[in-house]
C-alpha cells in the first residue's frame, strides 16, 4: 500500500528523518495561509499516488501567498497522472546546493533488503543507473542483523562526502532503514534528499510503500486503502479480496495464481490482443468465487471476449466450471469465453463447460488458448450459449 507523500513524510519524521516545513491542504484559501505562515516561497505538490508527477504539471512553485492561492485553484480537482487531485502538500522552498538518492527496497531475487544510494538525486534513478551506473550504490543487508551506523556512513562516503554532511547523511541512512524495517515497508526512498546551502539535510521527496500484508501490525499507520482506490472496479475487487487492477485492452483474463495470469496478458499481447485486466483468483477455485470474478471482469464495458486460465491442484476445478457455466447462463452472455483448464476432476470440468457450448482448451500451455481468444475477438461474432 503506497501512503501519500505528506503520509510518508509524517512517519520520516516522527522516525528523526528531517522533512520541509510544510502543510497538507484541501482549499486554494488553505494553501494562501501556509505560504503566509511559512513567509517564503513555497512548493505546491499534488498528493497522488502516482509516480511521475512532477513531469506531468502537478508540481508548482509558488513565489507569494497569492500565486500559492492562485495555481492551488489550478490544481485542485484536476487529474494528475490519472489521479485526481484532492490535496496539496505547501512546504517550503529550500535552498538547494546539492540533491542526493537513498532508498531501501527488497531483491526478491536474493531475498534481501537492498540499499540504494547515489550522489545525483533529484531524477529517474533509472536515468541515472542506464547513463552512469558507477553513480548507484547497492549494498544488500542481512534481515537479520540490520545495518550498522558504521556500515551507513561506508556508503555515504562512497557518495563523496565528508565532515559533518557524512554524519548527516549516513544518520538519515540508517534511519531511513530503520523506518524501512519498522513499517514492514516494500521500499522507502527519498528523492530527493537536499543538501541546502547551509549545509542542511531535508527529505524533500519521499515514498513510502507498505506491504498490504502487514498492514494489520500497524494501526497507528491508519491506512484507510479503499479510499486510496481510484477506479470503482478495483474498488468493488478489493472489497471481495480479489487481485484486480484495469488494463486498457478489450479481453478481460483471469488466472489461478498472479504468475499464471500474469503469463495468460502476455500471451494474449504476443498474439495480437490486448488484455482488459489482470485478475488473480489465488487458490480459491470455488462456483461462487469464479462467478464474483467473472462479475468484475464484465464491469468493465470495454471486454469484448474473455479467457479463463485455471489450474486445480487440491481444488476440484469443476466447481470452476460450474461457476463460468451459471455465470454464462444467468448473464445471458453473448462474448466468447475460451477456458484452459487443467488439473483435479479436469474431465468433469471439459464435460460441463462443453456441454454450455464454451470454448475450451485441454492441453497444458496456454498459447493455443490465447491464440484462440484473440482470433474470436478479433472476429468480433456473438455466441449462443442458450443451447
Amino acid at each position: 500500500m503506497r501512503l501519500f507523500e505528506f503520509e510518508a513524510k509524517a512517519l520520516f519524521s516522527l522516525n528523526g528523518i528531517p522533512i520541509p516545513e510544510g502543510e497538507v491542504v484541501e482549499t486554494p484559501t488553505e494553501a494562501r495561509d501556509v505560504a503566509e505562515s511559512l513567509q517564503k516561497p513555497v512548493m505546491l505538490k499534488a498528493q497522488v499516488l502516482a509516480g511521475m508527477r512532477g513531469k506531468a504539471g502537478g508540481i508548482k512553485l509558488a513565489r507569494n501567498p497569492v500565486e500559492a492561492e492562485e495555481f492551488s485553484k489550478k490544481l485542485l480537482g484536476t487529474e494528475i497522472c490519472g489521479c485526481k487531485v484532492r490535496k496539496l502538500l505547501v512546504e517550503e522552498c529550500l535552498d538547494i546546493d546539492r540533491e542526493l538518492y537513498l532508498s531501501v527496497t527488497f531483491d526478491s531475487s536474493k531475498g534481501r533488503p537492498v540499499i540504494i544510494a547515489s550522489p545525483e538525486g533529484g531524477i529517474e534513478i533509472e536515468e541515472v543507473a542506464f547513463k552512469s551506473p558507477e553513480k548507484i550504490i547497492q549494498v544488500y543487508v542481512d534481515v537479520f542483523e540490520g545495518i550498522k551506523p558504521e556500515a551507513a556512513r561506508e556508503i555515504v562516503m562512497k557518495m563523496g562526502l565528508t565532515g559533518d554532511l557524512l554524519l548527516k547523511v549516513s544518520q538519515t541512512l540508517w534511519t531511513l532503514y530503520k523506518v524501512f524495517e519498522k513499517y514492514d515497508a516494500i521500499i522507502a526512498e527519498i528523492n530527493p534528499l537536499i543538501i541546502t546551502k547551509n549545509q542542511q539535510v531535508s527529505a524533500a521527496g519521499a515514498v513510502l510503500n507498505l506491504d498490504d500484508d502487514a498492514l494489520y501490525r500497524h494501526p497507528e499507520v491508519a491506512i484507510k486503502p479503499e479510499e486510496r482506490i481510484e477506479d470503482p472496479i478495483e474498488l468493488e475487487a478489493w472489497k471481495l479480496g480479489i487481485p484486480y487492477v484495469r488494463l486498457d485492452g478489450d479481453i478481460g483474463t483471469i488466472g489461478s495464481g498472479a504468475g499464471l495470469a500474469i503469463a495468460t496478458i502476455d500471451l494474449v499481447r504476443h498474439f495480437g490482443g490486448k488484455a482488459a485486466n489482470f485478475l488473480d483468483t489465488g487458490g480459491r477455485i470455488t462456483q461462487e468465487h469464479i462467478e464474483k470474478a467473472l462479475e468484475i471482469v464484465m464491469m468493465n464495458p470495454n471486454v469484448r471476449a474473455i479467457l479463463i486460465n485455471l489450474y486445480g491442484g487440491i481444488n476440484p476445478i469443476v466447481e470452476g466450471a460450474r461457476g463460468i457455466v451459471k455465470f454464462i447462463r444467468e448473464r445471458k452472455l453473448q462474448i466468447p469465453v475460451v477456458v484452459k483448464v487443467k488439473g483435479n476432476f479436469e474431465d468433469e470440468a471439459w464435460k460441463i463447460l462443453e456441454e454450455a457450448g464454451v470454448d475450451v482448451i485441454k492441453v497444458t500451455q496456454t498459447e493455443l488458448a490465447a491464440q484462440r481468444i484473440v482470433q474470436l475477438a478479433q472476429m468480433g461474432e456473438s455466441v449462443d450459449y442458450s443451447r
